[in-house]
């Protein structure tokens, strides 16, 4: 703090000395002169105004003003697939509706795939279609599904997807 304001001090007679050596090269721009060297010592007087201050009560931590302007981290990116497939099973969880018209056609493309892998046709069904998938998975992915009469009755429990997907991934 002393050091600071022995330095204000030291410019402010640095500035008194070019007031003098200007008046005295030019002595017709008095007024002019005597303009400058009032800025000048008035800025350096708000700087020490300014030090003196934040000396006596300092910044804990960032300002707010600072914070606000840092970028926030981004999120890592999530597959759109993988969103789509958890409010399809998000939904299928709450009405039959969704299970049918939401999840079940999910399940279908990929039952169809994997059954293509093995030489057999989803929509074909037969004995060796159904033993591939399941009683379970069958009763969902089936062609002939007929839609839900009561479409607010509960859709899929927990554990019913949980036996669903590992079925799908074991094929």
């Amino acid at each position: 703090m002393r050091r600071l304001f022995e330095l204000g001090i030291a410019l402010a007679v640095l500035a008194t000395i070019g007031l003098g050596a200007a008046w005295a090269s030019a002595p017709g721009r008095l007024a002019l002169e005597l303009d400058v060297y009032i800025l000048v010592v008035g800025g350096l007087a708000v700087l020490m105004v300014v030090a003196v201050t934040r000396e006596a009560f300092p910044l804990e931590g960032e300002s707010a003003v600072a914070k606000a302007l840092q970028e926030e981290p981004a999120e890592p990116l999530r597959p759109r697939d993988l969103e789509r497939l958890e409010r399809e099973l998000t939904l299928a969880a709450s009405t039959a509706f969704d299970v049918h018209f939401r999840l079940r056609p999910t399940l279908r493309d990929i039952a169809a795939e994997e059954l293509a892998a093995r030489g057999l046709r989803l929509d074909d069904g037969g004995p060796a279609v159904e033993a591939a998938l399941g009683d379970e998975v069958w009763q969902l992915v089936r062609p002939d599904r007929e839609p839900p009469l009561r479409r607010f009755d509960p859709g899929l429990e927990e554990d019913q997807v949980r036996r669903v997907v590992e079925r799908l991934e074991t094929l």
